[in-house]
């Protein structure tokens, strides 16, 4: 497929990027060298952050205006200077064409996006955090408007969205899909040691589970990753964030994850077309096609999924499955399911074909209306005490003694579990124990709340009937909160 044929325009985009973080920046950098997008105007709480991010693109300093008022914003938009600012009110009325919301923070994410898509502006939502808790119900008012608002491609669940479309597309039976967790597992078999995310951590015997044996059943795979589990039992196995993108995946797609914390195993890339199979077929799957994420185990000189994502597929014609697995495709052992792997994840180096399917082709890198199949639940970890705040911090927002599980959707009453991105920066109500969800009953929610509107907006038009029937809300499983 050649995009130029379907992606094609003369006028560039017009962005207004919220956030010169790591995403940002990365866009901000690289939209210099792209003469389909014009990235002239930078919002961040530090608006000397947004005006480094311009000058380290090459933006001469005396060419950057910051702009506190709308009336600013428009004369420095007519001279042809680059805009920064903290508030995106300053600039929400210049002529944008995409407003790219990738500041990471639910609520301040939630309120961008409404106030992007009310100006008529389309929404490149970067911010996942936000997408988990309202993506569908932001989706339908973006049609409403005539808009367009859409997960971002190179990011892991736009990625995930368009590697299952073209499987389908192309007709394969898809096993499985998800990602490689954020951090590779590198293992050094000469020092026994186990690498992650700048931490090394002694692993003596792991070499003893590096080569997964032929012919196990589904419970002998089972044992096996819970044995290389148990060895790097000190390294972090549950990331918050990757459940938060399945959350997307499952709500674009309708895959379903495969049990609430996923399975998670620390596996090697040729090993996933044995493991995400149907149990009957000696793997760990009890329902497909799955959501999955797995931690890419190598040797420190083997090449990496990078965060990448994948499908297994089905192979109904043995043969040509053979003749692939001779070329070097990742097909298992029995032979009827492969991986097929995408290994990019590039960030803003990237996104411009999502901006352009939503400007010139007005459609976004997804489904045109996600439907709410899933939350992304808060879980306690640990005991919680009343008065509680549950501050969401660090790269990842995630909460201290607070894990995660994907759940079947529900609309939000006093005993629903709380989407986790809802449940942050809340303070605790009463206590919750180890294990059980938080519930919208233990948290103060304030009623101004962006993200808490949307959501009860969300539920409104997704949910109506269950909001008044005197069914009880689902029952969550109680979750075993993960290392």
């Amino acid at each position: 497929m050649h995009l130029s044929h379907y992606l094609a325009g003369d006028a560039p985009i017009r962005c207004c990027v919220i956030g010169s973080g790591g995403f940002g920046r990365s866009f901000i950098l690289h939209a210099r060298h792209l003469a389909a997008v014009e990235a002239r105007v930078v919002i961040d709480l530090d608006p000397a952050l947004a005006a480094k991010a311009l000058v380290d693109a090459g933006i001469e300093s005396a060419r950057i205006r910051h702009c506190r008022t709308p009336a600013e914003a428009s004369r420095a938009w007519d001279r042809g200077d680059w805009i920064v600012g903290d508030r995106l009110e300053a600039v929400i009325d210049l002529p944008l064409d995409v407003v790219i919301e990738a500041t990471g923070h639910p609520e301040a994410g939630a309120r961008h996006a409404a106030l992007a898509l009310e100006a008529g502006h389309h929404v490149a939502l970067v911010t996942k955090e936000v997408d988990s808790v309202v993506g569908p119900g932001l989706a339908a008012m973006a049609r409403k408007r005539g808009c367009v608002i859409s997960p971002v491609d190179g990011d892991q669940p736009a990625l995930a969205i368009g590697l299952i479309s073209w499987a389908e597309t192309v007709g394969l039976e898809i096993l499985a899909a998800g990602k490689s967790s954020e951090y590779d597992f590198a293992f050094d078999p000469s020092t026994e040691t186990l690498a992650s995310n700048g931490k090394r951590i002694d692993v003596r015997g792991f070499g003893e589970r590096w080569e997964l044996p032929a012919g196990l059943d589904s419970e002998g795979h089972r044992q096996w990753m819970a044995d290389r589990a148990r060895l790097a039992g000190a390294l972090p196995q549950h990331a918050v964030p990757d459940l938060c993108e399945m959350a997307i995946v499952a709500n674009a797609t309708g895959v379903m994850p495969d049990r609430p914390s996923l399975h998670y195993p620390i596996a090697r890339l040729g090993e996933i077309a044995d493991l995400f199979v149907p149990a009957a077929d000696g793997g760990l799957l009890t329902r497909t096609p799955a959501l999955e994420v797995f931690h890419c185990l190598r040797r420190p000189d083997e090449f990496s999924l990078a965060g990448g994502v994948f499908v297994v597929v089905r192979g109904h014609d043995r043969a040509s499955w053979q003749m692939l697995a001779e070329k070097g495709h990742l097909v298992g052992r029995r032979g009827d399911s492969a991986m097929l792997p995408l290994p990019r994840h590039l960030l803003g180096l990237e996104a411009a074909t999502t901006l352009l399917e939503m400007v010139r082709r007005g459609v976004p890198s997804s489904v045109a209306q996600p439907r709410p199949h899933v939350d992304l639940i808060a879980v306690a970890g640990s005991n919680l005490s009343e008065g509680t705040t549950l501050t969401a911090h660090g790269h990842h927002h995630s909460i201290d003694r607070v894990s995660s599980a994907l759940v079947p959707a529900s609309p939000l009453g006093d005993d629903a579990p709380l989407p986790y991105y809802l449940a942050a920066n809340r303070v605790l109500m009463r206590p919750v124990r180890a294990g059980e969800p938080i519930r919208l009953r233990d948290v103060a929610i304030d009623e101004s709340s962006s993200l808490w509107k949307l959501r009860q907006d969300q539920d409104a038009l997704f949910f109506a009937d269950a909001m008044t029937s005197t069914h009880a809300t689902i029952e969550p499983p109680r979750i075993e909160a993960p290392r």
